[in-house]
């Protein structure tokens, strides 16, 4: 018999009952007439609080809430790629349905597709040893990606019972399990898994792996690692959207799970209409095809956007756990923040920094710490990566969201709003970011692209340095009293900063470029800073080797060599070195 309790209280989404309901924390619950979703949030002997995920207007003290017996849980199985959930697994297209555009309180639809019926592959035998995340069945989601049914993390035993190979819903039993106390549990395609609760693994990796996303100034100057974890920054307009869509693009991740999270509702359409009709670069299929959504608008209730950081990255450790190497965009955390604050003075507890919560730092933590490269239970390897988009106030970076973001993420992307103004995209700043996983990365580097790799990267790091440097100076006395050499130093960050830095995301080359292309772009222009130093300690003006047209030809590399023909760089290094001796010979 279900338990329940009486609404005494009710303060926006927050609902308190009196007495003791017996009620569990963190227990899922359905309140009022219309079974709204909700969740114990806090238990005394006298009270009961609970927070609601859907909107409370109308609910009435004296209503009835009803206990589940689970946690707040999400459906793990076929059918969530290629679909766009809520914050808290609803697919919003059943949703629609249901209730039309507009989505009413206490809509009930599976998570999942439980009538389709999927090809499925039975991988283990009848009298197997099995353990939790043992692989049972294989079946093509979509048309990249086969999904991996597994065991529950919290099962072992032996297998009695195996179905023949043919098509399943994820409803009917594939396999029977018996546990060493001889009790039998019925396994299906899909499995149950509690939110908040990370999913078990065997070990976790040092990061040893970039994940490539095409973009130069990410992979070149501050890489993330697989099972990394990032932050992008910026004020409103800086580009924080365009730069995840670039990486859920291009990245060589095999699976991305996109959370908008507290985003305007016309910014999320954009993204739901562009994600439908992006083709997957690598697969020629469509985006979606490996991708899933969770949408959760400012106008949604906050509790659910406070859900939805926790059911996207569950989804991306279920798929982790399948062996997939899974990027996470949270768009973005400073709105799940706000929805932890508004919760948090509902609530009437003790606020710390600009009202947010005391908490506020241990629950980012909590998040972040949930990505990995991790060896699963089942023997695979696979990574959660989590870029999350943080939104600061007036693009303030000492606010609290941001700060304690920095102390738990070793990726830092800083997007500038002059540059975006300045229509400089990404509009990352060189000087305000930084990645923690140079150093780690290093050996792959020096393995698959270049033992110079790292050593050009830290010369363009070092010439960009300078040139901020010098433009304190030049603000102050202007640029001709400089010398020729730290004139140069100008010249060659110009062309850093226009031709490797900048990169044009509707062009074809230029909108992902291999980490070949990226290197040999380095090393052509650090062959023109050092032919041309050489030329200015010989005594030869800056006057003299900016009439020649090679630094221009420089900045457009990245459009004047095709990404499958590298080879043309050869060109460029000769037009250098002529460059070089047509300087000589004029002035000989």
């Amino acid at each position: 018999m279900s338990k329940t309790g009486i609404i005494y209280g009710i303060n926006g989404p927050v609902i308190y009952l009196k007495g003791n309901t017996g009620f569990e924390m963190s227990e899922m619950v359905y309140v009022g007439e219309e079974r709204l979703v909700g969740e114990v949030i806090r238990l005394t002997r006298d009270t009961t609080t609970i927070q609601c995920f859907e909107e409370t207007t109308g609910l009435k003290p004296g209503e009835t809430v009803e206990a589940t017996g689970d946690a707040v849980s999400v459906l793990l199985g076929p059918g969530i790629l290629h679909n766009i959930f809520d914050g808290i697994e609803r697919p919003l297209s059943e949703i629609a349905l249901r209730s039309g555009k507009y989505i009413s309180r206490g809509v009930s639809v599976d998570s999942l597709d439980t009538e389709k019926k999927w090809k499925t592959h039975m991988v283990i035998r009848e009298g197997e040893l099995v353990t939790g995340g043992t692989i049972i069945a294989e079946v093509p989601e979509t048309a990249t990606i086969v999904h991996k049914s597994m065991v529950p993390p919290t099962l072992s035993g032996r297998i009695v019972s195996v179905v023949a190979d043919g098509e399943y819903t994820i409803k009917d039993t594939v396999a029977v399990l018996e546990q060493k106390d001889g009790t039998q549990v019925e396994l299906k395609l899909a499995q149950k898994w509690p939110i908040r609760i990370p999913r078990p693994t065997d070990k976790r990796f040092p990061a040893s792996t970039p994940l490539i996303t095409g973009q130069r100034i990410l992979d070149t100057l501050f890489p993330l690692a697989k099972g990394g974890t990032a932050a992008i920054p910026g004020g409103f307009g800086t580009g924080k959207t365009m730069t995840q869509h670039q990486i859920a693009k291009w990245s060589d991740a095999d699976i991305i799970i996109y959370i908008g999270c507290g985003e305007r509702g016309n910014e999320m359409t954009q993204v739901l209409e562009e994600f439908g009709e992006l083709t997957d670069p690598r697969t020629g299929q469509l985006l979606m095809e490996r991708t899933a959504l969770i949408a959760n608008t400012s106008n949604m209730p906050v509790a659910a956007r406070e859900a939805s950081i926790y059911t996207g990255v569950t989804l991306a450790e279920y798929y982790r756990d399948m062996g997939y190497d899974v990027a996470i965009m949270a768009d973005s955390t400073s709105r799940w923040a706000e929805a932890l604050r508004e919760l948090s003075g509902r609530l009437e507890e003790m606020p710390a920094e600009e009202g947010f919560p005391a908490y506020l730092a241990s629950r980012l933590s909590a998040f972040y710490e949930r990505a990995g490269h991790m060896q699963n239970l089942n023997g695979t390897q696979g990574s959660v990566s989590i870029i999350g988009a943080v939104s600061p106030q007036g693009g303030d970076f000492s606010e609290p969201v941001t700060q304690n973001t920095k102390r738990f993420v070793r990726c830092f992307w800083g997007l500038d709003k002059s540059l975006a103004y300045a229509r400089h995209y990404p509009a990352i700043h060189w000087l305000t970011s930084y990645s923690e996983y140079m150093e780690d990365l290093a050996p792959w580097y020096k393995n698959h692209v270049s033992a110079r790799f790292l050593d050009d990267r830290n010369q363009l790091v070092t010439l960009l340095n300078t040139e901020s440097s010098l433009l304190e100076i030049v603000k102050l006395i202007g640029a001709d009293v400089l010398p020729d050499d730290q004139k140069l130093v100008l010249e060659i960050a110009r062309v850093i900063r226009l031709g490797f830095l900048q990169q044009n995301a509707f062009h074809p080359d230029d909108t992902c470029v291999p980490m070949e292309k990226q290197f040999k772009m380095m090393e052509t222009i650090l062959h023109l800073y050092r032919k041309s130093r050489e030329l200015v300690t010989m005594g030869h003006p800056m006057s003299v080797l900016k009439e020649d047209t090679i630094f221009d030809r420089i900045v457009t590399i990245k459009y004047d060599v095709p990404n499958d023909k590298l080879e043309m760089f050869d060109e460029y290094d000769k037009a250098i070195d002529k460059f070089y001796d047509d300087v000589l010979a004029r002035n000989a």
